[in-house]
């Protein structure tokens, strides 16, 4: 059901992304909202429309999953000052990629669940479901961590 974890990104030419943003997120859980606000405003800005809600639901799980399972307890809501987990939109023509960084090291790991009325433990599902891709692979050189990304295909005029 959910694809190998470990994978790097699908070959994209860094030459052609035609529009980039980021923003820090503090080690808090409110931190998703404000993740959900800058994703709508940079995706409205992009005029990405077909995708907006899929995405959204995506960054989310994405940020949501970074907190739970990558800051360690003592940092969440602790120092606001030096942000350990960073969302990235990344838009090609016709592709768009979200991408999560943390700290951890360890493996995003989906949970096996029957029990499709619990609140949480679906996160990496949700994200296999809406997304046309995804994975994660660590941070090389001077980062520490890893990134966790999603990838949409966009539908292009014409």
């Amino acid at each position: 059901m959910l694809k190998p974890l470990r994978q790097g990104l699908p070959p994209l030419d860094p030459a052609a992304v035609s529009d980039a943003a980021s923003c820090a997120l503090p080690a808090r859980y409110e931190a998703v909202r404000e993740a959900r606000h800058f994703t709508r405003r940079t995706l409205d800005q992009w005029d990405v429309g077909d995708r907006f809600d899929d995405i959204c639901l995506v960054v989310s799980e994405l940020v949501t999953n970074a907190l739970r399972h990558a800051v360690p307890a003592d940092q969440v809501c602790a120092d606001e000052r030096n942000p350990s987990v960073r969302l990235h939109l990344m838009r090609w023509t016709g592709r768009l990629v979200c991408a999560v960084r943390d700290p951890s090291h360890e493996t995003p790991v989906p949970r096996d669940s029957d029990d499709f009325s619990a609140e949480s433990g679906r996160g990496l599902f949700l994200v296999d479901s809406f997304a046309d891709s995804w994975g994660w692979h660590p941070l090389a050189g001077t980062l520490d961590g890893k990134v966790v990304w999603a990838l949409f295909r966009l539908h292009t005029a014409g």
